[in-house]
């Protein structure tokens, strides 16, 4: 697929590797989807040098291609398997001896092997060929068969090329492109923006990367050492600037007296993307990092420590945004406690997971007018509900509400039951915390008590626990597996009551072995717990609504069969 040049997409042209051109020729078209697979043949059948590559082990190599004519016409062989590589000196050897020497032409005609760089050109080869086996009739007719059937192939193929106008729109080129390559690398706004930025000079993708050689502190490294961005990707980041560019723009419209109707809109659209300059770029980079970074605080403040805890990466942008424009005054009280509501909004509420850009157009100018100048509440905290019968149906990660709930027992002060330490990011690693059953799976299933699966795997019945007290808990019934926490903790009764209470867990049910009054007072629990993390009033459903559907197990959770007594 190429692309003319002349038009408002412009991108900074680079040669096919290998090809050397007159200083000041300008191209007159771009190619766009088949560069790989153009390079590769140019340089293996018309470059005229030894092709740099790499083998399997991604080591770089250098090799020159030959055709092994029999094999090529051998009729049970795969052609394929007739075009091998041979180093730069073109002699193959094997740890004792030459294998293949294809180091002159004399020996190439004597080996039947044809160069693939003479693909192309074979009128020179071809004579030497006939001459070196003096016009022997069976050497001729097998050069000729080859001929026929390989090199002709490659002289007349007509490969299809799909050819776009200049007058074809930047996103336009992206669309079209996805459409076509969906066996391949998505171009996405980052890659059209390199290529975009490239032309005035700049280099996107070593900003974004870092690079040693032109001494560049890249973004994706000044955010590496916080592991809760580790999946941030440069398309997120490019989000984030487009957002906090459209929504200045639409500040200054209106300053200067524009129409609302008529101001620049905030948007993160991929056409807006798109059409983000590149000084644009570069003014708000720093600018929007340090969101980024804040946000990680402000998660880590919130418990949520890792990637895999986040419980939507698209809110992430959002976020990032708000916290650059706040300043340094985001961690006022009030402030913060505002970005926490609308965070927690959105994510119990579960408004983040599918088509978000109209969403977070909106959450920028709506949050910094709700916390500068007390505007009305923003959309995602009005629109934010949680039904009290979601709670049985949240039994994995997949779902954000689920990751949610986890972070909040643990930011409320939930205690490791064997240590008796707070959870915090250190002891989070250390201690390998995770989610698991406070009534164990084993328990709930064996035929005295037959609790149902949907209640057994809920968020109701896990709470974030070490590895090492999930094994001594094994699959013993509450009643045993506490007397064995505190036989081996050297923790007294009322300590251990303590401990369960931070984790929302009444403990006269848990000790009484009581699935049901433990459950319900949960329940309510965890419903208050969402409430204040929302700001709004609990939900006023009695009932647990029916889950339609069986819960998937959690990867982690797993009851080890361990005897509590005998461990104690």
């Amino acid at each position: 697929m190429v692309l003319e040049t002349g038009g408002e997409t412009r991108f900074h042209p680079r040669p096919v590797e290998g090809v050397e051109l007159a200083q000041g020729v300008n191209p007159e078209v771009l190619v766009l989807d088949g560069q790989q697979r153009l390079t590769s043949l140019f340089q293996a059948t018309t470059y005229g040098k030894v092709v740099t590559t790499k083998n399997i082990r991604k080591q770089t190599i250098k090799r020159w291609f030959y055709f092994d004519m029999q094999r090529a016409l051998a009729s049970a062989e795969d052609r394929e398997d007739a075009i091998i590589g041979v180093p730069e000196d073109r002699i193959q050897r094997t740890l004792t001896e030459v294998k293949l020497d294809l180091s002159t032409s004399e020996k190439e005609f004597e080996k039947l092997h044809f160069p693939c760089e003479k693909v192309f050109a074979t009128f020179e080869w071809q004579n030497g060929y006939l001459q070196h086996w003096k016009f022997d009739p069976a050497k001729t007719e097998l050069f000729n068969r080859f001929q026929g059937e390989v090199l002709q192939r490659f002289q007349s193929y007509q490969i299809p090329v799909i050819k776009l106008k200049k007058a074809v729109k930047k996103e336009a080129v992206c669309h079209v492109f996805e459409k076509v390559n969906t066996g391949g690398v998505v171009l996405n706004a980052f890659e059209l923006l390199t290529a975009t930025y490239a032309a005035e000079n700049f280099r996107l993708r070593d900003d974004w990367y870092g690079s040693i050689e032109r001494k560049v502190d890249g973004v994706q490294p000044a955010m590496a050492h916080k592991k809760v961005l580790h999946g941030v990707q440069n398309t997120d980041f490019l989000q984030a600037i487009t957002l906090v560019q459209t929504f200045r723009r639409r500040q200054q419209d209106i300053r200067i007296g524009k129409p609302h109707d008529e101001a620049t809109g905030v948007s993160c659209k991929r056409s807006t993307m798109l059409a983000l300059p590149c000084d644009g770029y570069q003014s708000l980079r720093g600018h929007v990092l340090t969101g980024f970074l804040r946000a990680a605080k402000f998660l880590t403040l919130e418990h949520i420590f890792l990637d895999r805890d986040l419980p939507y990466q698209t809110q992430l942008v959002p976020l990032a945004a708000i916290l650059a424009e706040l300043g340094d005054g985001w961690e006022e009280s009030g402030t913060k406690q505002k970005v926490r509501q609308w965070y927690w909004c959105g994510v119990l509420g579960e408004l983040y997971g599918g088509a978000v850009e109209s969403r977070h157009a909106r959450d920028l100018p709506e949050c910094l007018g709700w916390i500068r100048d007390s505007g009305s509440l923003p959309t995602t905290v009005r629109d934010a509900n949680f039904n009290p019968g979601r709670l049985l149906t949240l039994c994995t990660r997949n779902s954000a509400a689920y990751k949610g709930i986890y972070a909040l027992l643990m930011q409320r002060g939930g205690r490791e039951f064997l240590t008796d330490v707070p959870i915090s990011f250190q002891t989070y690693e250390e201690e390998k915390i995770d989610i698991h059953h406070i009534f164990p799976q084993r328990w709930c299933k064996q035929k005295e008590n037959s609790i149902e699966r949907k209640r057994m795997d809920c968020i109701i019945n896990k709470t974030a626990i070490s590895s090492r007290t999930n094994r001594i808990i094994g699959g013993a019934a509450p009643s045993k597996y506490l007397l064995g926490l505190e036989k081996r903790g050297q923790i007294s009764l009322p300590t251990m009551d303590q401990i369960l209470a931070t984790h929302l867990i009444a403990s006269t049910a848990l000790r009484a072995d009581n699935f049901e009054a433990f459950f319900e007072a949960r329940r309510q629990a965890l419903m208050q717990l969402i409430s204040e993390a929302m700001g709004k009033a609990p939900a006023s459903a009695a009932e647990l609504s029916e889950p339609t559907g069986e819960p998937v197990d959690d990867e982690d959770d797993t009851d080890d069969d361990i005897d509590i007594v005998q461990a104690a």
